[in-house]
């Protein structure tokens, strides 16, 4: 799945009020470090599925010569959409996808990321939950 002209907001439950660039944790590069540097390196360059199959390789350190391949068994199994990205949920970043669904961050203090938040050309999804919400009536 894919999104296009959609603007991805920060989860509700989330409580950053600034955008954090994430980092490595013991030396190595978590998934939230990884979608990050390509995705801000290279904005509205890749679609999710790249940014979501790139992360894959590197955090796995797959060199491989049959990317095709790989990637197709990849994705033979569903993958959650960036709704579900820690960058989104822990993070404080938002995410644009273009009219051809390649994608940019900005962070949530940003003057773009409220651009997004108030404007009618694009529609705008919420991040999901980290948490889950209390039933109601302790049920």
């Amino acid at each position: 799945m894919s999104y296009k002209n959609t603007f991805i907001t920060i989860s509700e439950d989330s409580d950053v009020t600034e955008a954090i660039v994430p980092v490595p944790r013991n030396n190595k590069p978590t998934i939230a470090s990884i979608e990050y540097d390509l995705i801000k390196n290279n904005p509205y360059t890749y679609s999710q599925d790249d940014v979501q199959f790139k992360t894959y390789l590197i955090k796995n350190q797959i060199e491989a010569s049959n990317l095709d391949e790989l990637r197709e068994q990849f994705f033979a199994k569903p993958k959650a959409c960036f709704r579900a990205s820690p960058l989104v949920k822990k993070y404080g970043w938002g995410i644009h996808y273009d009219q051809e669904g390649k994608i940019a961050v900005y962070g949530v203090n940003s003057e773009e990321y409220q651009q997004f938040l108030h404007s009618d050309k694009v529609k705008k999804l919420k991040g999901m939950r980290s948490k889950r919400r209390r039933k109601e009536n302790g049920i």
